[in-house]
């Protein structure tokens, strides 16, 4: 009984208790993972009252409405409360009333033509509703009748003197004037979000500490010149920790001798952000400051007792007795912002109609901000990652925290929209990073392997739903990275919301054969490749094959040959492909011949019949090492590598041009 109570409970709460592998095999999900899944959404189920308890928790569900119910525009709005006289008070302040209808005991509304979010009474429940467009903002809002393109570009790798090392929006700004002036409708960029200024060892983009705040770290500074300073900007790879100290003195300086009109301004934003901002600051001068007392509390959860909860009055009181500490890391946060909004601006008016092109990590580290402030609303004791697959036998564990799904129904989405917010504030269009998140995802506990999980479902609907609204609103459109296992279905649901999925240059194949880009998706993005992926050159090359090689990633010396066979026929395959669409129009280049490959692989995914398309600054420069190497933390530098040239200079070169204008040209309506 135990056991089927288990069952009903888990599934009740949208986990799966089994799951199939690649193969096609069903695997059961075991009762510890099961147990600690349920824990990490509120309802315990270690022992019989547990689950008694828990299961009337979920029978019941809501006695009223929840904080936020979402709907489409002009579809029936059905509401799980009993019919009553409603009161619907607008966005923009009209009214509206009438009688719910009776559905089978549910109340119904008519549907509503006004997006936004609404004051509703029905009876004596009360709820915002979000009622969105049916759409996100597209590409034919964004840029009617055009076929755009953008390029692509890991913001910390560009290049400005007085950068310390380390790009920013400044070398953003000096790139984008002439990604314009070449035709690019946009620069998409990798995360900005919040890192851990007390620990600038920890880097990786997609591992932040908070999704709703921005990496200080990409500030535009002009650093003062000194031998250090001369030295990071010189080498070849970023040294975080030491950029960062440059950075966040220089930062510091600017905040002591603020005069007080600058003062006055901090207030007033402080004021106007709220407790977004001020519980991050507070996150940010309370890390420092047990951090660097003791290394073992460098996560919240060994802090003492008072300091865990952003609610605890010790934290104000602790904001308080370090107010200047708080003010500063608000001030970075205003700074980072208003050079964030500049790029934006930059690029609106080089005449981009999409400009920046903001990137939202999947999760978030457990021990950052975002857990810390919103702690109700995130998986704790949980990491995201991925079953085994051909790729990763052992699975994936990313070792970041994600939403939880009932926690963000029971307080409104708060978290999610703040999220959603931030990401598009200062941008004209945000990728999704596993956009597979907004269906499911798969969640390993604390301490499991990365076999040991199981897949846990979403609000897909109302998320959906959110991201319309807030894409409409900020006039942003969505790129969703659809890569990997994808369920039934979810391809299609996407492309009805308007958001773009990726149709990535090495995945378009069927058998051995590449497919021809005129019939990839045109609801989708064409890119010929990702940040975790060989760049053009790079495949072609083999470039990836020898790092994979070198560092064990291929298995015994006979996989690795069968490895480097599959890459030669499959580059013969590519090339006829590629001369079937027109990109390529001569013999088979040699491994070396780069900037061969790199100019047809532009036109290749410029012709395809994809409403965008995408170019990885890599690819446009046509060089051999990709950004990030998957399974690698130190053995491969990963986040690191810097581009050769000033920002400003990068598409100079005749080659470049020439690569630009040919895809440029690929593009232009049919």
């Amino acid at each position: 009984m135990t056991d089927d109570a288990l069952l009903r409970l888990a599934e009740h709460a949208g986990i799966a208790p089994r799951w199939k592998d690649v193969h096609g095999d069903w695997h059961v999900v075991a009762p510890h993972t099961l147990h600690a899944v349920l824990a990490a959404l509120g309802l315990p189920s270690a022992t019989p009252s547990d689950l008694e308890a828990s299961l009337a928790t979920i029978d019941k569900g809501f006695s009223t409405l929840p904080p936020l119910v979402t709907a489409e525009m002009g579809q029936p709005v059905m509401l799980n409360v009993a019919p009553a006289r409603f009161r619907l008070v607008m966005e923009d302040g009209t009214l509206r009333e009438g009688v719910a209808e009776d559905r089978d005991g549910a109340a119904v509304l008519p549907g509503i033509d006004l997006s936004g979010y609404h004051r509703l009474t029905l009876g004596a429940h009360e709820t915002v509703l979000a009622v969105a467009p049916q759409r996100c903002f597209t590409i034919e809002d964004a840029a009617p009748g055009a076929r755009p393109w953008l390029l692509a570009t890991q913001l910390y790798a560009l290049r400005r003197a007085g950068d310390a090392g380390l790009g920013d929006f400044g070398a953003l700004q000096d790139l984008i004037r002439p990604a314009a002036a070449h035709g690019a409708a946009g620069v998409a960029i990798s995360p900005v979000h919040a890192q851990f200024s007390a620990d600038p060892d920890r880097f990786s983009p997609y591992s932040p500490s908070s999704r709703m705040l921005l990496n200080v770290l990409h500030t535009r500074l002009d650093v003062p010149p000194d031998a250090e300073t001369q030295r990071l900007e010189a080498a070849d790879l970023v040294d975080w920790p030491a950029a960062a100290r440059k950075r966040l003195s220089t930062l510091r300086a600017m905040f002591d001798a603020a005069p007080p009109a600058m003062q006055d301004e901090l207030a007033a934003y402080r004021a106007q952000q709220g407790d977004t901002l001020e519980t991050h600051a507070r996150f940010e001068a309370l890390h420092a400051h047990h951090f660097g007392a003791d290394p073992t509390r460098w996560h919240w959860r060994d802090w003492p007792e008072q300091h865990r909860s952003p609610g605890n009055p010790a934290v104000a009181e602790f904001a308080a007795a370090h107010a200047t500490e708080v003010a500063f890391h608000a001030f970075m946060q205003w700074q980072a912002g208003l050079s964030m909004a500049a790029a934006q601006q930059t690029a609106r008016d080089a005449g981009m109609p999409i400009g920046l092109v903001a990137d939202l990590a999947v999760g978030a580290d457990s021990g950052g901000s975002h857990c810390w402030s919103r702690q109700a609303e995130t998986l704790l004791g949980l990491s995201v990652g991925a079953p085994p697959d051909l790729l990763s036998p052992q699975g994936q564990k990313w070792g970041l925290a994600a939403f939880s799904p009932r926690g963000l129904v029971l307080n409104g989405f708060g978290a999610y929209l703040e999220m959603l917010r931030s990401t598009m504030r200062h941008a004209g269009g945000v990728r999704i990073d596993h956009a597979l998140g907004l269906a499911r995802l798969w969640v390993v506990p604390d301490g499991s392997s990365a076999a040991e999980g199981a897949y846990i479902s979403f609000p897909i609907d109302d998320m959906l739903r959110l991201i319309a609204l807030e894409s409409h609103r900020h006039r942003a459109i969505v790129l969703a990275e659809d890569l990997g296992t994808i369920p039934d279905g979810f391809q299609n649901r996407l492309e009805q919301a308007g958001m773009l999925g990726m149709r990535v240059l090495w995945f378009e194949k069927h058998n051995d054969r590449f497919t021809s880009p005129r019939i990839w998706s045109k609801g989708a993005t064409a890119m010929t490749s990702t940040h975790d992926l060989p760049t053009v050159a790079g495949w072609w090359a083999g470039r990836d094959l020898e790092w994979r090689g070198r560092l064990g990633l291929l298995g015994d010396a006979a996989n690795q040959q069968h490895e480097q066979h599959l890459r030669t026929r499959d580059r013969g395959a590519l090339w006829d492909t590629m001369l079937d669409s027109g990109a390529a129009a001569a013999e088979l280049p040699g491994p070396d011949q780069s900037d061969r490959i790199a100019d047809a692989a532009a036109r290749h995914i410029g012709g395809a019949a994809c409403d965008l398309a995408v170019l990885p600054l890599e690819d446009a420069l046509a060089l051999p090492e990709q950004p990030n190497l998957p399974g690698t933390l130190d053995e491969h530098p990963n986040w690191r590598r810097r581009l050769s040239g000033p920002a400003g200079a990068l598409l100079d070169t005749p080659a470049v041009t020439a690569r630009l204008a040919g895809l440029a040209h690929a593009r232009k309506p049919k």
